[in-house]
């Protein structure tokens, strides 16, 4: 089996991460994750991303959400909300545990890179989970109500203000993680898996290094699509891409990835739109990519595989 590098952002990347790690060992595959959108909520250092990505791996995922621990109630910030505390960014008694234990041990030192491999080794998660960077990086959302930080934008305004860009700061200053850095180095693949391309995807690229080590890469480059039929099937990335005045469409995706791959995966019931993705001079490759089940993951996964296997020839745009 290919060694494979997954870029993540949360429940999508995490859906499809789960159905690689059915096909692949720890050793063959690392699943690197957005921090982007990392906060801080009463104290506590919360990682959305890398925790959905955790979650997924070690099933305890919350099914009805796709994120969050199954199971999970909010008794303790219901009544922080009755002392008068922000209550708005929903943290579940269960999932208080992984904040309170990633902030003791950056506490104590460890680096972000550290926290989360001793946090995956105490739920039994042997595949590597890697955050982007060990220093911050932060999403910001303008908007026509001036900016804000992603998880306000997205959690708190539900994504409601228009947007006319994001930013993301820190990122000049950051370095990829020494874990990131040896996944790249060693993979025979890389796969974006279905995330944002934004918001998700965006902050990685945008670690210094890595556009250029992912475009120099001289393995296959996969991306799954996370638009289906005009819409993307979780979270912003429609809505953004139209407001910034793009084709919310797979070829707008591929767009966003030019230079980075060499196939983009598509929905079925987007094949039609497969000519204007290869006029781009990236492939298409048509599967099924809505993940409702965990075979349906698995499939995925293993889709992604061959193509990974057999890698398609580099094109130029037409």
């Amino acid at each position: 089996m290919p060694r494979v590098l997954a870029i993540s952002g949360g429940v999508g990347g995490a859906k499809l991460a789960l159905g690689l790690s059915r096909l692949l060992g720890p050793e063959e595959l690392t699943v690197v994750v957005n921090t982007g959108d990392d906060e801080t909520f009463h104290g506590l250092h919360v990682s959305p991303d890398v925790d959905t990505v955790v979650y997924a791996l070690a099933g305890l995922t919350n099914p009805d959400t796709g994120w969050g621990v199954a199971g999970d109630s909010f008794r303790t910030l219901d009544a922080l909300g009755r002392l008068g505390g922000e209550t708005w960014f929903r943290l579940g008694d269960l999932d208080l545990g992984m904040h309170l234990r990633r902030t003791e041990l950056l506490a104590s030192g460890c680096t972000l890179t550290e926290a989360t491999r001793a946090i995956c080794d105490a739920l039994g998660v042997r595949h590597p989970v890697v955050p982007m960077s060990d220093s911050p990086v932060r999403t910001i959302a303008q908007t026509e109500r001036g900016e804000m930080a992603f998880q306000e934008y997205f959690v708190r305004h539900a994504c409601e203000p228009r947007i006319a860009g994001v930013r993301f700061a820190g990122a000049d200053n950051a370095a990829p993680s020494s874990a990131f850095h040896d996944a790249l180095a060693n993979a025979d693949a890389v796969v974006f898996c279905p995330s944002n391309p934004l918001v998700s995807i965006g902050p990685v690229l945008a670690v210094p290094g890595v556009h250029g080590a992912i475009e120099r890469f001289a393995g296959p480059r996969i991306a799954i699509s996370p638009i289906v039929g005009g819409r993307a099937l979780k979270g912003p990335a429609a809505k953004m891409m139209a407001e910034l005045g793009e084709e919310v469409s797979n070829a707008g995706v591929a767009r966003r990835y030019a230079g980075l791959i060499d196939v983009l995966v598509l929905d079925g019931s987007d094949a039609a739109e497969a000519p204007a993705v290869e006029a781009l001079g990236i492939a298409a490759h048509v599967a099924p990519t809505v993940m409702t089940t965990d075979a349906d993951k698995t499939a995925l996964a293993r889709e992604v595989l061959v193509l990974a296997s057999h890698p398609a020839p580099r094109r130029s745009a037409r």
